[in-house]
């Protein structure tokens, strides 16, 4: 897995926010090894889109959809996933997956939203997504510098895209408020296999900052990572900071079975 820390921030979710629906609608109609192109005509050949223009569904395609979903290559597991888990769980596998594609999303979430929740606020507001950005741009996160209009724009965006996947109240407000989540078992299979996979160590794997989408420390996986194994999905052994997983499974289709049965 690639360094994301070193990522620079983009305006892309511009392209749209947590796009739930239509993701959903994209999986429905997507074949294992389509490319965006192949997507995109099938799209518009499908009749599900009739209030979405040629191009607009074009930029949800290339922009978001493609990044989130066809270059990290989990379309084909989202797909099954979507048609037979609940709404919160799918939810959550889009927010780590479009958090993964926009690093702004992805560090809003731990430095801002986890930060007011752990100080015992119960809102989040547009300003302090503003100030956010607005010292992202200062401190060169950014590729060039942001005009102020940009940096409104991207501060209601991130604030939209976590109102999409549930972290803010849905209602349009300056002010939002803060909703509380809880990581949801199989997002955490999943995505300890996922990390699994990419041929990373097991406590490197307990330690990955992806956890922090939930607010979650490494102290926090091991013990969860325990539980979830008295269903026999994994072994986990540990001695002090020290942990070794052993993994049941041998890819992550058989992972997407048990997910689905269960």
């Amino acid at each position: 897995m690639t360094d994301s820390t070193k990522t620079r921030y983009t305006t892309q979710l511009q392209a749209g926010l947590g796009l739930v629906e239509e993701t959903k609608s994209l999986l429905s109609i997507y074949n294992d090894g389509m490319t965006a192109t192949q997507l995109y005509d099938t799209a518009l050949e499908s009749g599900l889109f009739p209030m979405v223009s040629a191009r607009r569904l074009r930029n949800i395609i290339v922009e978001c959809f493609s990044p989130r979903y066809l270059k990290t290559d989990s379309a084909k597991y989202l797909k099954l996933i979507s048609q037979n888990s609940p709404t919160p769980v799918f939810n959550q596998f889009l927010l780590v997956f479009t958090a993964l594609a926009n690093r702004i999303f992805f560090d809003f979430i731990i430095e801002v939203y986890w930060n007011r929740y752990a100080g015992g606020r119960d809102a989040l507001s547009r300003d302090e997504a503003k100030d956010f950005v607005s010292k992202a741009v200062n401190d060169g996160k950014t590729k060039k510098p942001w005009s102020e209009t940009t940096i409104r724009r991207v501060s209601s965006y991130l604030i939209g895209c976590c109102a999409d996947y549930d972290l803010l109240s849905s209602k349009r407000s300056s002010v939002r408020q803060i909703q509380s989540i809880r990581l949801q078992e199989h997002i955490l299979f999943f995505f300890s296999y996922w990390l699994h996979f990419q041929r990373m160590g097991d406590n490197s794997m307990i330690k990955h900052d992806l956890w922090q989408l939930f607010g979650m420390t490494p102290g926090d996986i091991r013990e969860e990572l325990k539980r979830i194994s008295k269903k026999g999905w994994l072994i986990v052994q540990s001695a002090g900071d020290v942990t070794r997983i052993s993994w049941r499974f041998n890819s992550l289709e058989e992972v997407v079975d048990v997910i689905i049965e269960s």
